[in-house]
């Protein structure tokens, strides 16, 4: 299962050897003052937009990897789990937003 954590500058997206496959990505990091936003998402599986390239996608069930639309570049990672949490990215970088499906992410966002 995706886990979000600060490592030292670094906000990191830890994924699942399973993940890693589904996705064809290894985990993600970027530097924790490209952070522009933080918030909650009621349905994860509505807020990833666009094609996905590549990765795996199961509408309402799994979505994991890259997904492309109208010039934003989403990583998400989004399992079993309607709510989850979005981080938007400053411009320039490798992505503009991950999504991540998690059961509690009011939880996952006070942790960060």
């Amino acid at each position: 299962m995706a886990e979000l954590r600060v490592e030292g500058e670094e906000l990191v997206l830890r994924l699942s050897t399973l993940e890693k496959v589904e996705g064809m990505h290894g985990d993600l990091r970027a530097p924790r003052f490209t952070v522009r936003a933080v918030e909650v998402v009621g349905d994860a599986y509505a807020a990833v937009h666009g094609l996905r390239w590549p990765g795996t996608g199961i509408p309402g069930v799994e979505l994991v990897g890259t997904f492309r639309d109208s010039g934003t570049k989403t990583f998400a990672v989004v399992h079993g789990r309607p709510r989850g949490v979005r981080i938007v990215f400053a411009e320039g970088g490798d992505y503009d937003e991950w999504i991540v499906g998690c059961e509690d992410p009011e939880a996952v966002i006070a942790s960060l």
